[in-house]
């Protein structure tokens, strides 16, 4: 349910209302909208609850909310969330770009690779220091030494960090370097990582699975937003389909689809959502024209050099063409890139 307030009520009775919405077994949820605060009273529970809460004076409403995903849905925030960290905004009218190679391969590497991302329009840098591979052989990244280093790359270019977190027992060590937390598409359904990661009050950037609908996308961020953590970026990077031209299928309808249902930002990654490097820029631009809130962008100083999904990586001088063409769409589209 959503316990819709009065205009103008105060703070102290909204806290108020949250203890009794706990009280009756449910879980409270305070969303501070732009003309007035609502309360999304979530919890199997049915009955007598809304009258209950209905009758408080301060209440203007109590409506049911019919979305399988309640905190996640924009029948309880109408308006956007923007996200906001550092120089990074996702949402709003700004589209954030997060760019830099899949893996923190050495100092020199992820240095370069942010300070060259950032001169091209990056406001977030993105980098793997734990890296789940299908092969057990295949490098397996720097683990808290590449945490280290893309910390090292921040200081020198006061770029956001964004690193993957793979499970329950790493999200507090991550947490001390990155400024947004990753979650793969491997782990999309990992539900204890997603309530991990809940309650750490950092921004989550959650990737769509490769064979995940749409409603359980939105359910796995669900896990997220009902531990407390509100500042959830949902990245669709494609879908495994029959097709076999591309490594994966991306479905950019998906982006005003998911416009329509939820209040959460979007962004996608074309580098694998194509998995072919020559794809990637008019892929981005494709993406900032349906709407994208952000985009997220593979980039190395030596594509051919990469530890790691070198055939999707573009050149620092790639991304940057690629940039100068979504700038054009975006400001004709009214928004701004970065």
């Amino acid at each position: 349910m959503i316990v819709v307030m009065k205009r103008g009520t105060t703070e102290e009775s909204v806290q108020l209302m949250a203890r009794r919405v706990e009280e009756l077994g449910l879980k409270a949820h305070i969303i501070q909208g732009t003309e007035r605060v609502v309360i999304a009273a979530i919890g199997d529970k049915r009955g007598s609850e809304r009258d209950t809460l209905a009758s408080y004076e301060e209440v203007e409403q109590v409506v049911p909310i019919l979305a399988p995903y309640k905190v996640a849905s924009r029948e309880i925030k109408s308006e956007p969330t923007v996200i906001k960290v550092r120089d990074l905004v996702i949402g709003g009218g700004r589209i954030g770009v997060i760019a830099g190679p899949c893996s923190v391969e050495s100092e020199e590497q992820i240095i370069d690779s942010a300070v060259k991302v950032k001169a091209a329009g990056a406001t977030a840098l993105r980098g793997g220091a734990f890296k789940p591979r299908t092969s057990p052989y295949s490098f397996q990244g720097m683990k808290e030494e590449g945490l280290k280093l893309l910390a090292a790359a921040r200081d020198v270019t006061g770029l956001a960090v964004v690193t993957e977190v793979m499970t329950p027992h790493h999200v507090d060590l991550v947490a001390q370097y990155a400024d947004v937390l990753q979650i793969g598409a491997r782990n999309m359904q990992n539900y204890h990582l997603l309530e991990a990661v809940g309650k750490v009050r950092k921004p989550v950037l959650l990737k769509r699975g490769p064979s995940a609908t749409m409603e359980e996308f939105l359910l796995a961020a669900e896990y997220i937003l009902d531990q407390g953590n509100q500042e959830v970026i949902l990245c669709e990077r494609g879908i495994r389909t029959f097709e076999t031209h591309t490594r994966f299928t991306l479905p950019l309808a998906s982006v005003p689809y998911l416009k329509e249902r939820t209040h959460l930002p979007i962004v996608v990654d074309p580098s694998h959502g194509t998995g072919i490097a020559s794809l990637v820029a008019p892929m981005c631009t494709a993406s900032v024209a349906c709407g994208a809130d952000g985009l997220i962008v593979e980039v190395h100083p030596d594509p051919k050099k990469a530890m790691s999904d070198a055939s999707q990586t573009i050149s620092p001088e790639g991304f940057a063409k690629a940039m100068d063409q979504c700038r054009i769409v975006a400001t004709a589209l009214g928004r701004q890139l970065g």
